[in-house]
């Protein structure tokens, strides 16, 4: 078994999903993969079962009764990979957004650089995003900037989904208390791990929009990350962040 697992959360994903796992199966450095399936009608638990066979104790699904939102399947997997005594537990995207190959560049800054957690950051070396209209460009950029502002974090990219957290940081993490399950999420696992003292590290990435299958971005997930972090922000006034080892 490897040291690391990488979570990838599925709905309809076929078009990508053997590519990816592919394509993280190649690298010189050992990852397993756990897909998160939240029962996609196109038969993307289909494809990664027949992959299943071929690499059989690397290649993992967890299948759950319908899309019940990103952070609950990172969650899913975070407590999955806990119990299987990974290391490092990693989120990725299955449309090629987040490049496979910066794997190994965030492994190693929580392996070798002292990192708690890494972030592969679109916005720690100007603005990296390829294929994204101007809009979308900016509306990430401010809202990054936004979250900054109201929650002091001294980290760039403050909604960036292309993470590494070592096992210790999950641990102390408490996933009852984390309560937003979309681009929120993002904000608040960051907010958590940064309340609770850990060093978090930017890795810079050239971040590059989806080519194939459909995205799953909306304006009601920026409004949830817009008006969540000042309801992330203000609850921390009330609550003690302490490790638990």
């Amino acid at each position: 078994m490897a040291d690391s697992v990488i979570i990838i959360p599925t709905y309809n994903e076929k078009e990508n999903i053997e590519k990816i796992i592919r394509k993280v199966f190649s690298l010189e450095k050992e990852f397993d993969v756990l897909i998160v399936e939240d029962n996609s009608p196109d038969g993307t638990a289909n494809i990664v079962k027949s992959l299943m066979t071929e690499f059989p104790d690397r290649l993992f699904i967890e299948e759950r009764k319908g899309k019940l939102g990103l952070g609950t399947a990172y969650i899913h997997g975070f407590k999955w990979a806990l119990n299987k005594n990974y290391e490092f537990v990693f989120e990725m995207d299955a449309d090629f957004s987040h490049n496979p190959d910066d794997l190994i560049r965030l492994y190693d800054a929580c392996k070798n650089k002292g990192g708690d957690v890494a972030i592969g950051s679109r916005y720690i070396n100007g603005v990296n995003v390829v294929n994204w209209p101007m809009g979308r460009v900016l509306m990430s950029y401010y809202a990054s900037a936004y979250v900054r502002f109201i929650t002091r974090m001294k980290i760039r990219d403050t909604t960036a989904g292309f993470k590494c957290y070592t096992r210790k940081v999950l641990e102390n993490i408490e996933f009852e208390k984390v309560k937003f399950t979309g681009y929120a999420f993002q904000i608040e696992m960051k907010f958590t791990a940064w309340k609770l003292g850990y060093n978090i590290i930017e890795v810079p990435i050239i971040f590059t929009d989806r080519t194939e299958g459909q995205s799953k971005m909306s304006k009601g997930i920026f409004k949830e990350a817009i008006m969540g972090v000042i309801s992330l922000k203000m609850k921390s006034w009330f609550r003690t962040y302490k490790r638990k080892s």
